[in-house]
């Protein structure tokens, strides 16, 4: 006899309550107890009743009891699910194979095994789930997932061969596809256009193919089914669609907690972008199911995303992530220790915790449970982390673990960045520097990691560091930009708060070292930021604010930061010229020595302190502090006596001092004790090039023997003797006479022997600014390629800061007849270091010279004058600059007297010739020097042109120009005077002009005065008639005596409209049966007076009506009306748009004689013009009206809120009537025409509010139609 399950109805747990808030988790559907019918003992049958949650841990007693019982499938599947429920897996699979074996007898229905193998299959799923993906070391008992997988799969197979389309089977097919490609690596990308057909795709594909069959055979009511589909589309990254499916089971079946569709639509949300809402989702689902493990570790990924907006230094950090692992990771690592997102997560806390061993555990359970790739990758991730922290890392297995985790992931493009990173970092420490640069490169490309650029920008620059350091002459010009182009993109995406990054201060380092030889500035900058950086730290350790900040603790702060930078700092300074900013850099560095060595004990205190203190040695000495340096030195040998570096700067200071006595011993004795020192060598080269004799054979001098035994005997590449030798030929290639061929041709090849010794010191260093300025000397003066000297020498300037380049560069200019630019560059030179050289000065007044002549202008030749006698004032003794001022001043009388009369003026002529008698005699005294610059007889020869020729000239210029002059001088009065009365004449039109303008102003100001005034009297006038229309409207209580207002009737009824012809009162229901709103006040405005040009073209075009009021007395013999006054619809267009509106009527209808009497006694008046001048036309336009439309009544409303409309017309003012008298169309095209007076004042605020409201209805509050009332 067949069992029956009891303790719940047969699908009771599957009529699921329309309340939202009744969830619905797994196993909800089995009963409490199960009961089955056996064979009793007196031939009756018994019944067994088994309890489903006692259960015992041996169900074998209970198969063959089930077994004798001849129990259907429904009592073993019961008795399974029980046992799953309980955690007892393996038992339940025990059950369903003994339930299988008791189908499978030839009496019983193969269909009945379908449902215990389709849960079998579900079990070994689920058992799936739960195993590793790789076997466990010493536990070759545990199954992996391919074995769980393998079992379901046979399992399906023996399913589908009973029925293909039993429908359980496509939601567990589905099942497996997905578990199958979890398992499979993730597909490569493919070109653009073609179809994916790697083993994981197709996996996917055949699992939502199942899906979407398991719900058509279950007409979509299979929610599970469309979940499945669902998590298809999430693998495929169709985020959208996933989310619109889990969306669906939510709204279908919102008591669903186990699974959760609100899990699938948080995930499909974060992926969209929509975190918060994913959280949102999240939270709802523990809310729902507080023992969710999902659910609470992915609300504590969610705060730990949200803590990696904010630095470690944030005080908004600490709390965020503590609250996602101690609140959250922590408590879902509770409800499930082998839960593999959550052991990958509590890694990465345990690894920043550097708790190397549980950092593995963990790793190896993310690894060996999940059948999520990106899980398996996070675990293989911590573990290439963990053994990367060791003192000794296996950088073969680290890199292996790097690779299985982007491999995870997809690897390529697609992989795991921080993997793919960590890969670079190997390489690196592997010494394959050009296979990490092309990782760099690659992630660059796809991800523009910060931290991907920093390791390449420092990889580039280490390679230009090795080379420099080597003395190598490759070219790492390339590598340099790249490095720099890398690390000033990361400096720049630290300015972007969006990214919240923290600045690194090796990146600063590294471009500071960069820029450090060509852009010196950039490199300050760099060095100042680190410092700033620096400093803020501090002021933020201490909690100070940078407000509170001053010079001396900024002095204080300075001393704890490192002494290298502070150091670095002020050498850029020293360069820089900024001496005394340098010497304090360089003081605060030593001070901070003295406790950074306390700080560190490895660190070599002393190097840092004899580096720096010389240093600021050079510093007292470039700002003319030579006792301060010179104590300085002395320290530093007391302290090191084989300084060298300081006994030559003390021999420098010594010969500066006295260059006569002490100086040159000093010089002696250190090329005794330190002669071998090429430093020392080149300063006594120096020396000698200053001191010498000069040779007249260049073999015999003794600047040339020193340096030639410098090369031969200590270095043959010393760069500082190689150009001192070319300097020594190209001095003595100028000297040498080129009259002849011959002479030409030596000067020619001391020339080249000069650039061959130039060429040489560029090749050891192609940034020898001298050499290259040296080569540019030579190439004017032997070949005159002043085009190409000039490049030279403009390079040469960019990188010395000499005022001889800027000299040569005058040279070249003045050869090239560019005076302007040669100017520019003699100056220059005079304001860096050369203001007493009367060279520079002489090169000035030649140039000026030259341009004076070129131009033919005196004031070039009067500057020329003036450096030729400053250069003179410097050196009296120098003849030649005598000399210099004869010819100037002869030159300036040529050219006055070669100028024409419009070109000079008296004066200068007079100056000349006068400067010109100078000239002569100080011609004759050089003429009679000893040695004259020029021979005698030609000096003596031009003394006398000038005294015969030149000044016979210049008087002849003289007469000339004075004629010129007084001729002109009446010319010059009379264009005066016209000027001045011109000048006059504009000034007096101009107070004119203001004068008519002001009076335009006050008038202007006036007559909006009396606007105004009209204005505020009409608002008076209106408010007197608004009190006297309330107090009409007030009467006196017969019973309490106070004064209330009067009652009005109720309206009657309106009637059915009756038919033309009608009886009595008809006319009374034409009246009334179509009753017409009450017209507002202040409504807008048609026609060009309203001031609104935004109208539609059919509201312009509309006509307008004219409504009139009858008097009550004409309609006083009309009693069947409650008001007698009828406002009524006219075709007559008298009235221009811009008239105001009639004042409404009263309607109230009072039925005593007192009320009437009151009413009556108000005027009837409407715009100034009485009712009764319209007595003929009422009675016609009343009945044409009548004919076409009914008659609009105006009634008075029963709102008692509205005080602005009154019982009657207020009287006429003589303001209104002349207001009224403009409102015909002749008038009003007028008026429209007229310019507005308020037109250049668009603010009128100076106009009462109240006239508004005071005023007619409809009129313009603006003041233009009073204003042109007035006629302003």
């Amino acid at each position: 006899m067949a069992p029956i399950a009891t303790g719940l109805p047969n699908g009771s747990a599957r009529h699921f309550s329309a309340d939202s808030s009744q969830t619905l988790g797994r196993f909800s559907d089995i009963p409490s107890f199960l009961a089955i019918q056996v064979p009793g003992e007196g031939g009756g049958d018994e019944t067994i009743e088994i309890s489903l949650e006692e259960l015992v841990d041996d169900p074998t007693e209970l198969c063959m009891a089930l077994e004798d019982a001849d129990a259907d499938k429904r009592a073993w599947m019961g008795l399974a699910l029980a046992h799953t429920r309980q955690k007892k897996v393996d038992l339940a699979v025990d059950i369903l194979h003994a339930g299988l074996n008791s189908l499978s007898k030839p009496a019983k229905n193969p269909k009945e095994k379908l449902g215990p193998l389709s849960l079998l299959c579900w079990l070994f799923l689920g058992k799936c789930r739960s195993a590793p993906r790789v076997p466990l070391e010493g536990k070759p008992e545990v199954h992996t997932k391919e074995h769980w997988l393998q079992a379901a799969t046979e399992t399906m197979n023996e399913a589908g061969h009973i029925n293909p389309a039993f429908p359980p089977l496509y939601l567990a097919r589905g099942v497996l596809y997905l578990l199958r490609a979890s398992l499979q690596p993730p597909s490569k990308p493919v070109a653009p256009g073609s179809v994916d057909h790697s083993e994981r795709v197709e996996s996917l594909r055949l699992a939502q193919r199942c899906f979407e069959d398991a719900a058509k055979v279950s007409l979509n009511r299979n929610m599970l089914a469309v979940m499945g589909v669902a998590r298809t589309q999430y693998s495929f990254g169709r985020f959208a669609d996933a989310l619109a499916g889990y969306q669906e089971v939510l709204a279908k079946m919102p008591h669903l907690i186990d699974p959760d569709p609100r899990i699938g639509v948080g995930c499909c949300l974060w992926q969209l972008g929509y975190k918060k809402e994913a959280h949102g989702a999240w939270e709802r689902s523990l809310e729902l199911n507080p023992e969710s493990k999902i659910a609470t570790i992915l609300i504590g990924l969610y705060y730990l995303n949200e803590s990696s907006n904010y630095t470690s230094k944030d005080p908004n950090f600490a709390p965020i992530y503590k609250k996602a692992m101690t609140e959250y990771t922590q408590k879902a690592f509770k409800l499930d220790k082998e839960w593999p997102l959550t052991c990958s997560t509590f890694g990465g806390y345990f690894t920043l915790r550097r708790a190397w061993p549980t950092v593995e555990n963990l790793a190896k359970k993310a690894i060996e449970l999940t059948d999520v790739n990106a899980i398996a990758s996070d675990g293989w991730y911590l573990l290439a982390r963990k053994e990367h922290y060791q003192d000794e890392p296996d950088l073969a297995k680290i890199g292996d673990f790097y690779g299985r985790a982007d491999a995870a992931r997809g690897g390529g493009d697609r992989g795991y960045i921080p993997a793919r990173f960590g890969i670079a970092q190997v390489l690196v420490a592997q010494g394959d520097i050009d296979g990490a640069k092309f990782r760099l490169d690659k992630i660059i490309q796809s991800s523009k990691s910060t931290e991907a650029m920093m390791l390449l920008g420092a990889l580039y620059a280490e390679e230009v560091f090795d080379n420099m350091a080597n003395g190598n002459r490759e070219d790492k010009s390339t590598e340099a930009r790249k490095a720099i182009a890398y690390l000033e993109q990361v400096r720049l995406a630290w300015k972007d708060a969006a990214k919240k990054l923290t600045p690194d201060l090796s990146v600063l380092i590294y471009l500071a070292h960069l820029y450090e030889a060509e852009q010196p500035e950039k490199a300050f900058q760099c060095l100042q930021q680190v410092e700033k950086m620096n400093i803020d730290d501090l002021l933020e350790k201490e909690d100070i604010s940078k407000e509170d900040v001053d010079e001396e603790t900024l002095l204080k702060m300075r001393e704890e930061l490192s002494p290298q930078l502070l150091n670095n700092l002020g050498c850029f300074q020293y360069q820089s010229e900024k001496h005394d900013i340098a010497g304090e850099l360089f003081q605060s560095a030593l001070n901070a020595c003295v406790k950074y060595g306390e700080k560190d004990d490895t660190v070599d205190v002393d190097a840092l302190v004899t580096t720096i203190s010389y240093n600021l040695a050079r510093t007292y000495e470039a700002s003319g502090l030579l006792d301060e340096a010179r104590q300085v030195y002395e320290g530093l040998l007391a302290r090191h006596d084989d300084y060298t570096d300081a006994r030559t700067r003390l021999a420098y200071i010594e010969l500066r001092q006295n260059p006569t006595e002490d100086g040159p011993k000093a010089i002696a004795q250190l090329n005794e004790t330190d002669g071998g020192n090429l430093e020392v060598r080149a300063m006594l080269g120096w020396y000698l090039s200053r001191s010498k004799k000069r040779a007249s054979n260049i073999a015999d001098d003794q600047e040339q023997k020193h340096y030639k035994k410098t090369l031969l005997d200590y270095d043959k590449h010393d760069r500082y003797s190689l150009t001192g030798m070319g300097n020594l030929y190209s001095v003595y290639a100028r000297e040498m006479r080129r009259s002849t061929d011959k002479e030409r041709d030596k000067r020619s090849g001391e020339y080249l022997r000069a650039v061959g010794y130039f060429d040489k010191v560029l090749q050891l260093d192609s940034r020898n600014a001298y050499a290259a300025q040296g080569i540019a000397i030579a190439l004017v003066e032997d070949k005159r390629d002043l085009t190409s000297a000039v490049q030279l020498f403009s390079k040469v300037k960019d990188t010395v800061r000499d005022s001889s380049v800027n000299i040569n560069l005058g040279h070249v200019f003045c050869d090239l007849k560019q005076f302007t630019r040669s100017i520019e560059n003699y100056e220059a030179a005079l304001y860096k270091d050369r203001s007493t050289d009367p060279q520079v000065l002489a090169c000035l007044g030649r140039v000026y010279l030259l341009k004076g002549k070129q131009d033919k202008s005196i004031p070039a030749m009067k500057s020329s004058l003036d450096y030729s006698r400053r250069a003179l004032a410097l050196a009296p003794q120098q003849i030649h600059f005598q000399f210099n001022i004869a010819f100037v001043q002869m030159q300036i009388a040529q050219l006055m007297y070669s100028l024409t009369e419009s070109q000079r003026t008296l004066s200068d002529v007079q100056a000349a010739a006068e400067g010109l008698d100078e000239a002569i005699e100080a011609l004759n005294e050089i003429a009679n020097s000893k040695n004259p610059p020029y021979p005698k007889h030609d000096i003596e020869q031009r003394a006398n042109m000038g005294r015969n020729t030149m000044r016979r000239q210049l008087e002849r210029a003289t007469t000339a120009q004075r004629e010129y002059e007084e001729k002109n001088a009446s010319r010059l009065e009379e264009a005066r005077k016209a000027r001045e009365a011109e000048l006059k004449r504009r000034e007096a039109e101009r107070q004119k002009a203001e004068a008519a303008a002001a009076e335009h102003r006050r008038k202007i100001q006036e007559e909006r005065h009396k606007m105004l005034q009209v204005s505020r009297e009409l608002a008076e006038k209106r408010a007197e008639e608004e009190r006297r229309k309330e107090e009409a409207e007030m009467t006196t209580d017969s019973e309490t005596g106070e004064r209330v207002r009067r009652k009005r009737k109720a309206r009657p009824a309106a009637g059915k409209r009756k038919k033309k012809g009608a009886e009595t009162s008809g006319s009374e229901s034409e009246a009334s049966a179509t009753p017409k709103p009450r017209r507002r006040r202040g409504g807008k405005k048609t026609g060009k007076d309203s001031g609104t040009s935004g109208l539609d073209s059919t509201e312009e075009k509309q006509p307008k009506k004219r409504r009139k009021l009858a008097r009550k007395s004409e309609r006083a013999n009309d009693n069947k009306f409650k008001s007698s006054e009828m406002v009524e619809d006219s075709d007559d267009d008298d009235i221009p748009p811009s008239s105001p509106a009639p004042p409404k009527a009263a309607a109230n209808g009072a039925t005593d004689a007192e009320e009437d009497e009151e009413m009556t006694d108000a005027p009837t008046t409407t715009n100034g013009r009485a009712a009764n001048d319209n007595e003929e036309d009422a009675p016609t336009t009343s009945s044409r009206s009548r004919k076409s439309k009914a008659a609009r009544r105006i009634e008075e409303s029963d709102d008692e809120d509205l005080p602005d409309e009154p019982t009657a017309p207020p009287k006429s003012t003589t303001a209104e009537r002349a207001a009224a008298s403009d409102s015909d169309d002749e008038a009003a095209d007028k008026t429209a025409r007229r310019p507005n007076a308020f037109a250049d004042r668009p603010d009128l605020s100076m106009v009462d509010e109240s006239v508004g409201a005071a005023g007619e209805e409809g009129r313009d509050t603006t003041g233009e139609n009073v204003g042109d009332g007035y006629g302003v």
